[in-house]
């Protein structure tokens, strides 16, 4: 762990006052939202913030407006110093940690809803999800005001409706999506791995080899209807408990394809779950 502790600010008065200096030194202003429980996928976007912007900010906010009734918000694995180690590590220059009072003080009435590349996937089995995750990132946008601010692939839906809000609100950042971290066997990093049992990580290694297979027969043209069908398949037998969606779909809007090839650029994605874990992953097509 680095010797060097990590600036935390915790009001956003605080964070401004800091970036303004830098600012006022003519330096560009990186920034990476987390929920925290940081692993090597968090830690990327840090170093890429780093090589885009001459300092970088992360920020932990557990959001409980983009957690439904019966999610995990509670149970969401929390450990600040544990965060704050890694991200000096990374290169980090500064720590935004808000309570939830500053990021929603008493009388909050407002909601930020992006239609369209919201609604479909994540956003039919998750409702409520999307206007929660595009509101704290409006409000956390315009709150460190960076340069760019990265975020990772692995959550693609959600960096699609962020690339969506930044070009209708006129925000002046630059979104960047940062390259899904996996395991060696390929599974997406996530906070939530850690909940799987040693039995479920080995159900869990198969997503990625699917959605894998399923690429290679999409490149090769076969059509989007068998192929979405197939992997359907292939997760329900491999031991998938339940099968939220595996879809094709327009690589920017997330619109969806016809049943033959797929020949705009697209994304497969697929969110399955095993016990008390929900995993998502998407590939390029």
């Amino acid at each position: 762990m680095s010797d060097r502790p990590l600036p935390i600010v915790r009001t956003v008065a605080d964070l401004r006052a800091r970036v303004a200096g830098w600012r006022a030194a003519g330096e560009r202003v990186g920034f990476v939202p987390t929920m925290g429980a940081l692993h090597e996928g968090h830690l990327s976007l840090v170093r890429l913030a780093r090589q885009r912007a001459d300092r970088a900010v992360a920020s932990i906010f557990v959001n409980p407006t983009q957690f439904g009734p019966n999610e995990d918000f509670d149970a969401y694995p929390r450990g600040e110093a544990r965060d704050a180690g890694l991200l000096a590590d990374a290169g980090c220059d500064l720590l935004f940690a808000p309570t939830v009072a500053e990021m929603y003080p008493r009388g909050f009435a407002t909601t930020v809803s992006v239609t369209g590349v919201s609604e479909p996937l994540d956003g039919a089995a998750r409702p409520g999800h999307f206007n929660g995750v595009a509101t704290v990132v409006t409000k956390l946008l315009t709150q460190c005001a960076p340069d760019v601010a990265v975020f990772g692939e692995k959550d693609y839906q959600q960096l699609q409706v962020i690339r969506r809000l930044v070009r209708d609100l006129d925000l002046p950042v630059e979104i960047v999506g940062g390259p899904t971290a996996r395991a060696e066997d390929g599974l997406a990093l996530s906070s939530r791995n850690a909940y799987l049992s040693p039995q479920e990580r080995a159900i869990a290694g198969r997503l990625n080899v699917i959605l894998r297979e399923a690429v290679n027969r999409l490149k090769a043209g076969e059509a989007v209807a068998p192929v979405e069908a197939d992997a359907l398949a292939a997760l329900t037998a491999a031991g998938f408990q339940q099968v939220d969606y595996v879809e094709v779909r327009d690589a920017d809007d997330l619109a969806r394809l016809g049943p033959g090839p797929a020949e705009a650029p697209a994304r497969i994605l697929a969110a399955a779950r095993l016990g008390r874990t929900r995993l998502i992953d998407n590939m390029a097509v």
